[in-house]
């Protein structure tokens, strides 16, 4: 199983830059009040947290914010609730897209991303609509720098992942099934492994090339959008680029 492609490059690049404006804390905060609201906040009881905590500290988030947003998930302190949704459709180019949102307001966030949709050609669809054309598996995500590949592969063999993609020029991602996701992620952490983040993600089954530059950026343009909305977590899609698209857009 492969969770590697160029787009997924780009995206890695993305969230780095999603980092230093500081938006990656809104949604990390999110899902740090959803983890602790779903599972409790005590960390060893629940695996969800744990990831969220992780990914939290890897973006170098104070400890007080992380705190306090495990605090009012939990119900200890007020704050917004907010729950979870996934929506589905296809964008420009018959790519099928996967929005995962966090939002205190349903009403809102389904008008921003059927605008969105609607703007950049594409349709909003009803549940399920494209899910089955792809899979769950987790990902963990660690920067090339802090660990040779042999090594790393000994240690995801030990802990139960299922594979290991390379080819992004800087960070390695480590493939589990589900249900191993968090042991996997765990034993790094144990370790000292550091790593850039890890999630459950959905993995396509196929991938649907774009071979044309005008229509890549097409396709970007909606998922920048997407991603650009503080109440979208995640997007995910089975659209890829192919290597002259790439090397025209840089």
């Amino acid at each position: 199983m492969s969770g590697h492609s160029k787009w997924s490059t780009i995206k890695h690049r993305k969230a780095a830059q999603d980092a230093k404006r500081g938006k990656a804390f809104t949604k990390l905060i999110k899902e740090l009040t959803i983890a602790a609201r779903m599972g409790g906040s005590e960390l060893d009881a629940n695996p969800r947290l744990r990831t969220a905590v992780a990914n939290a500290k890897s973006q170098s988030m104070p400890k007080d914010n992380i705190d306090r947003a495990i605090k009012k998930g939990a119900g200890e302190l007020d704050g917004s609730i907010y729950e979870e949704i996934i929506y589905e459709g296809y964008g420009p180019h018959n790519v099928a897209i996967i929005v995962e949102v966090m939002t205190d307001n349903r009403n809102r966030t389904i008008a921003s991303v059927r605008h969105a949709f609607n703007k950049c050609n594409g349709d909003l669809g009803s549940a399920n609509s494209v899910q089955y054309m792809f899979d769950r598996m987790g990902s963990i995500m660690i920067d090339k720098t802090v660990i040779e590949e042999d090594l790393l592969t000994e240690l995801i063999l030990e802990a139960g992942a299922e594979d290991i993609n390379s080819e992004n020029p800087e960070a390695y991602q480590i493939i589990t099934s589900p249900a191993e996701f968090d042991h996997v992620r765990s034993y790094l952490e144990e370790k000292d492994v550091a790593m850039l983040g890890a999630e459950v993600i959905w993995n396509p089954q196929n991938r649907v090339e774009i071979d044309d530059a005008k229509k890549a950026e097409q396709v970007i343009k909606l998922i920048d959008i997407l991603e650009d909305d503080e109440d979208v977590n995640s997007v995910h899609s089975n659209f890829d680029i192919s290597e002259n698209v790439m090397a025209e857009l840089g």
